[in-house]
């Protein structure tokens, strides 16, 4: 399945386009949602441009930093310094309030349907606005989490309070020493909750939301489910992208969704089964809801 498919050509398809998944989220038996990055890109959370210029100014100047994404890999040579970036990261892209309605929106169209919600954002947008946190599968991590850097256990600890008070009391671009996270079983310094390699620790959290995908899976195997892929790009296709093709071309009941500001494509194989809306997620899913 590798062959893209061209499915927006003017203003008279978009609206075509976008009135068939209105009515596909309605006759669906089920609804699995697959959240990407442009998803949250489109509610605000960005990282790059004004609001990474915005919030951190002091470490642009000094090390001319050009996003918060790539940012986060510098290797400060303190850990004073590295908590004092991150802990400003995280607060902005985990603890603040979502800037648009977009996952209001969204909820507001599946709350009445049998969903689940498979995503790579860590951000916790949908558990913000509302979603059932029993049908929610975090794949990657979360902001709001660390753990073990060696690690030398499958245990994640939450980290708002500390996050928090890193972020209000830094000074010249440092924490003082006494808040800095170490793991409370070996002190070992701790680490993001994020899938960067092979050290990321899936919790007993994370196995439960796995095996909650699973048996969504299993429960609607066969019936009329809706995929809808929500600014999913080609980072990580395998977890979204590819089984939601492939489980549609595998189910002649199912119909496979794409809203992408830049990439809403399908195969041809699927061509029948599928619904690609090239536009901003939140003007889509606006217009719908």
């Amino acid at each position: 399945m590798s062959l893209r498919t061209a499915t927006m050509k003017s203003t008279s398809d978009y609206l075509d386009s976008a009135k068939r998944l209105k009515k596909e989220i309605e006759a669906a038996d089920a609804v699995l949602i697959g959240a990407g990055a442009g998803l949250s890109a489109s509610a605000g959370f960005t990282y790059s441009g004004r609001r990474f210029e915005e919030n951190f100014p002091d470490f642009i100047a000094r090390y001319g930093f050009k996003d918060m994404y790539s940012a986060g890999f510098y290797p400060f040579e303190t850990l004073e310094e590295y908590w004092a970036y991150w802990s400003r990261y995280i607060d902005l892209n985990r603890y603040r309030k979502i800037p648009k309605p977009i996952y209001d929106n969204l909820l507001r169209l599946v709350q009445d349907k049998d969903y689940f919600v498979l995503t790579t954002n860590v951000d916790h947008c949908f558990q913000k606005a509302g979603f059932d946190k029993k049908r929610l599968f975090y794949t990657q991590g979360d902001y709001g989490l660390w753990q073990c850097s060696k690690p030398c256990h499958n245990k994640t600890y939450d980290n708002e309070e500390t996050v928090k008070e890193m972020a209000a009391t830094q000074r010249d671009m440092r924490i003082v020493p006494d808040l800095i996270p170490y793991c409370p079983v070996c002190g070992a310094p701790v680490a993001m909750n994020l899938r960067a390699d092979g050290t990321f620790v899936e919790d007993e959290g994370w196995h439960k939301a796995a095996d909650g995908y699973r048996d969504f899976l299993h429960r609607h195997e066969g019936l009329h489910i809706l995929y809808l892929e929500l600014g999913v790009g080609g980072n990580t296709p395998g977890i979204i992208k590819y089984p939601f093709w492939q489980m549609t071309a595998e189910n002649p009941k199912a119909v496979y969704a794409c809203i992408n500001f830049s990439d809403a494509y399908a195969p041809a194989e699927i061509r029948n089964q599928s619904i690609c809306i090239g536009g901003d997620i939140g003007k889509v899913l606006k217009l719908i809801s």
